[in-house]
């Protein structure tokens, strides 16, 4: 079972209607290269188009990031990002309501001769003549949202990073084990699809199966979903396909989950030393950002689903401050201590 690209856009279809596909050559940045168009935008926060006129099926948004345009409608424009949605608030409201009309005008019309992607007027507020004439001229559209202006600035930017994210696809198995986001890797039929129908049977909630896209939407966080054309569906050798939220109910799948253990499933090799203590800890990198695992190996006999929910729950516990690992070498440590002191003492 394979994959098309990500999680929706066509790759160099400017005005395609998919989510997050790679940015054509006339959209070129240092960014992520990743675009989402502004009709999604404007679907995803219900944002009224005040510029029928205006074509906004061709407008990409190539930056997570968003900017209101306070300096730049006082004249300053060094490290001015064009590529941002602008956002007119209450202050940049009032500044340009407070300006004479000839001057208000020169201000707009700088902005709008960027070519910005858009401008969103919060809060509802009325929009100046000047805005819509210079909108239709330059071909920038103006949106309105009767939102307040800084919850739709950090709601927008949220979505905007998950979106925007850098990206990879993944073979394995993702799935959420009592509440760990956990991504079952190893070599192609070594037992990782089996071993999540297992977890799924078990009560766990199962993300994607072959293909997993894993963003990473900050310093911090990797999220894992699956591409639309094969989401839910596992692919079970000698069986076939089968659909997990059909079989197993809604109640047994998740759209995306966090990405925050590994585990690697390998065939057992008797020349290797296999990590007994759990210490120090193991990591695998993805996307730069360093995430817990272990490497399981396959053994007739062994249970992996059950494997697989005890690391999950010692990764829990981690998180929550105990370490088995080092709970146990603290009491042995311990112990050696009050041997020595009782022969010391003798």
């Amino acid at each position: 079972m394979s994959a098309s690209t990500g999680a929706g856009g066509v790759q160099g279809t400017v005005g395609s209607q998919g989510t997050g596909g790679v940015a054509p050559s006339a959209f070129d940045t240092p960014g992520t290269g990743y675009f989402v168009p502004l009709p999604t935008v404007i679907q995803e926060f219900k944002l009224i188009n005040l510029t029928p006129a205006v074509d906004v099926e061709k407008k990409l948004l190539i930056r997570a990031n968003i900017n209101r345009p306070a300096l730049q409608l006082a004249g300053f424009f060094d490290y001015f990002d064009a590529n941002r949605l602008q956002i007119i608030g209450m202050v940049e409201h009032t500044f340009l309501s407070r300006l004479e009309e000839s001057l208000r005008r020169e201000k707009v019309e700088r902005i709008f001769y960027e070519q910005i992607p858009g401008f969103v007027v919060c809060r509802g507020l009325e929009v100046f003549p000047e805005m819509l004439e210079f909108a239709e001229m330059y071909g920038v559209p103006v949106l309105q949202t009767e939102s307040a202006t800084t919850d739709f600035i950090s709601e927008a930017i949220r979505w905007m990073k998950v979106q925007l994210a850098p990206r990879t696809s993944m073979h394995g198995c993702l799935l959420d084990i009592y509440g760990v986001g956990t991504l079952i890797i190893g070599e192609s039929g070594i037992g990782k699809s089996e071993t999540a129908l297992e977890l799924v049977k078990r009560g766990h909630r199962f993300i994607a199966d072959d293909a997993v896209e894993v963003r990473r939407v900050s310093a911090e966080t990797l999220i894992g979903s699956c591409p639309a054309n094969i989401r839910y569906f596992l692919e079970l050798r000698g069986i076939g396909i089968i659909d997990i939220m059909q079989m197993f109910g809604v109640q047994s799948i998740k759209p995306t989950q966090a990405v925050e253990l590994v585990i690697r499933l390998e065939a057992w090799d008797p020349t290797r030393v296999y990590d007994r203590i759990g210490a120090p800890e193991e990591f695998t990198e993805i996307l730069g950002n360093n995430v817990n695992s272990h490497t399981i190996p396959i053994r007739p006999g062994r249970p992996l689903a059950m494997l697989c929910e005890a690391a999950a729950i010692n990764h829990r516990q981690k998180k929550m401050g105990y370490n088995a690992a080092e709970a146990l070498t603290e009491r042995v440590m311990n112990q050696v201590a009050g041997s020595l002191k009782i022969h010391d003492h003798y």
